[in-house]
Order: structure tokens, then C-alpha cells, then sequence
């Protein structure tokens, strides 16, 4: 079967899309291609979950490369939230491809979790005095969490910067600091999960095999949008940046909230 080009026109179109909004929050932007791909592509699972890591991977340098050119890239916090992500996603593409979890549970936990998260950052955002001091998680609470939101990454074909942004931007910290942290993260720890999908799939069959020509159209729009999404971010105000994140984790909160309840 030949490439579905009308199909890959589209998915380049929301990859670009998608990560020129989210990339200056730190946000890889799969949790929002999850559903394109689901329903508007018909990428079926579990093959959708390899697929969207192979998007994070062919995105993740456009935004990190001007991330880096910035000086923002490099840090402690970077180094923190991939010692725990990457263990993360190897566990939890194990678990995908042999427990096959249902994705009934996996839109439950993000819509209970982001959705009010999102909103309380806002609100957060609208009411905070100014020159308040962040406060940083301690290492072992970064690590940890970020252990937990790799292993659900590993399952559902998701960064974790859709969960780690908020939490951590809700703790104090600046999104400047959050967000290349963040999106190291997700590009890391989805190479590493494509590479597991890919080693898996060699056992598990061709339906655990990314959509390689839909996952890499996706992913070179995203490619171009994290790019110019990242050079946005510095002329954008740290307060305009936070609401722009507590909106896109409600946004994606309740739209698994519906996904849900219908």
C-alpha cells in the first residue's frame, strides 16, 4: 500500500500546529495528536502509542535546538527528570505491549488530574502577587515523579511534559526554566520508548510497529512548529506562559473528560 499523502498533508498540518502552541510551555503537544490520530488518521492501538513517541522524537529537536541556542537546555533539572523518565518508559512500554491496558483508565487519570490542575493554575496565575520566589520540588520528589509520568508515557505514547509542565509550573518555577527541562525529557525518553516499541515489536508483530510514514509527517510539522514555538517564548510574559499552560492542561483534561462520559 502506498503512502496515504491527503493523510499525511493532514498529519503534518497538526503536528506544526499543535507544537507551535505548546512547544513554549514545555509540551511536546501528543497528548492533544493522541486523538488526531485515533480518530481523524485511524492509527489503531496499540500501534498509535509507538507512533506518537516517533512523533516527540522527529519533533523534539526543532524546539531544542533553539532551546539550546537560548542557553536554557542544560541544567539539574534537566538531568533529574531524565534519570527517572527513562527507566520510566521502558516499564511502561513493557506494560503496554504485554498487560494491554485499556485507555478507559489512562483518560480518567488525565482528566482528574489536569483538569482541575489547569484550573487552579489559572486561577493561581490571575490572583499571585508579584516577585514571589519558586520553590523547587527536592531532587528525590523530581525523580520520582518523573519515573511515574515515564512509565505512563510508555504506555500511551506521551511525552510527559503534558503533566510535568503544570505540576511542576504550579509548584513556583518559572515556565523558562520548565519548559526545556520538560521537553529534553520527552524527546529522551520517547527515543528511548520508540526504541523499545521497536525491539518489542520484533516478538509482539507488526501491530506494535510505529506508523512509520503518518508518525514521521506528524512529526516533521511538529518539527517546524517546536521550532518557531520555542523563539516565541521569550517575547511572551511569564504570566501569558503560565495561563497559556493551565489552559492547555484544562483544555486536555476536558477533552478526555468527555471522552469518558460519552
Amino acid at each position: 500500500m502506498g503512502p496515504d499523502w491527503p493523510g499525511s498533508l493532514l498529519a503534518f498540518a497538526a503536528g506544526a500546529l499543535i507544537a507551535l502552541v505548546t512547544a513554549p510551555v514545555g509540551v511536546s503537544g501528543a497528548v492533544f495528536l493522541l486523538p488526531v490520530q485515533l480518530s481523524v488518521l485511524g492509527v489503531p492501538s496499540p500501534a498509535v502509542t509507538p507512533t506518537n513517541l516517533l512523533y516527540n522524537v522527529v519533533s523534539g529537536p526543532g524546539a531544542l535546538l533553539r532551546y539550546r541556542h537560548d542557553g536554557s537546555l542544560y541544567g539539574p533539572l534537566t538531568r533529574r527528570l531524565v534519570a527517572g523518565t527513562l527507566p520510566g518508559v521502558v516499564l511502561g512500554a513493557v506494560i503496554r505491549v504485554f498487560a494491554l491496558p485499556g485507555p478507559a483508565v489512562f483518560r480518567l487519570l488525565v482528566a482528574v488530574l489536569l483538569l482541575p490542575l489547569g484550573l487552579w493554575l489559572i486561577a493561581r496565575t490571575l490572583r499571585a502577587p508579584a516577585g514571589r520566589t519558586p520553590r523547587a520540588p527536592a531532587p528525590r520528589t523530581l525523580t520520582t515523579l518523573a519515573l511515574a509520568v515515564g512509565t505512563i508515557g510508555g504506555i500511551y505514547g506521551i511525552g510527559g511534559g503534558s503533566l510535568l509542565g503544570p505540576l511542576l509550573v504550579g509548584r513556583g518555577m518559572p515556565v523558562a526554566q520548565v519548559a526545556p527541562a520538560a521537553l529534553a525529557s520527552t524527546f529522551l525518553t520517547s527515543l528511548v520508548g520508540a526504541g523499545t516499541y521497536g525491539l518489542l515489536a520484533l516478538a509482539g508483530g507488526d501491530d506494535v510497529a510505529p506508523h512509520w510514514f503518518l508518525g514521521l509527517a506528524c512529526g516533521l510539522g511538529g518539527l517546524t512548529g517546536g521550532y518557531l514555538g520555542a523563539r516565541l517564548q521569550p517575547r511572551l510574559p511569564e504570566g501569558a506562559l503560565r495561563l497559556l499552560l493551565g489552559g492547555l492542561a484544562a483544555a486536555i483534561g476536558a477533552l478526555y473528560a468527555v471522552q469518558v462520559l460519552s
